[in-house]
């Protein structure tokens, strides 16, 4: 891998990471607005809990070279879920239980994310049991 593909890989590993760690604050603290999005959600609170641990595990795993595929698989599935949430359920400016909204940074950050993980599961392709022999 040339210098620079390697630059944009541990970046993308980066900033997925940090994303999914800033995020666990507020998931594993109960702050309000992960409660309300979860409410409305109907998965208050194992959805908030088991979700912030999947991406706890996938922040962890998306920054080991050998496992960044199934980290970046986790993360992928769960911002599908959250990128669908917000399309479907939540909107993109996420209400809070006073009314008022914010202005649509989890969504953003969630797309980020999955931009992220796609990338690096693209770039590890090769390390994905089932892809393995697809792209020998």
């Amino acid at each position: 891998m040339k210098n620079y593909q390697l630059i944009i890989v541990w970046a993308a590993r980066i900033i997925a990471a940090i994303i999914l760690l800033q995020n666990l604050f507020f998931k594993f603290t109960g702050a309000e607005k992960s409660e309300y999005i979860f409410s409305k959600l109907d998965a208050e609170p194992w959805g908030r809990i088991g979700s912030g641990v999947v991406e706890l595990i996938a922040s962890i795993l998306v920054l080991i070279p050998a496992t960044t595929w199934i980290g970046a698989l986790l993360g992928l599935g769960t911002m599908t879920g959250a990128i669908f949430a917000h399309l479907f359920i939540l909107g993109i400016s996420v209400g809070n239980s006073d009314g008022s909204y914010a202005n649509g940074q989890l969504f953003v950050c969630a797309v980020i994310v999955f931009i992220a993980c796609s990338y690096l599961l693209w770039t590890n392709r090769r390390s994905v049991p089932l892809l393995k022999n697809v792209f020998s």
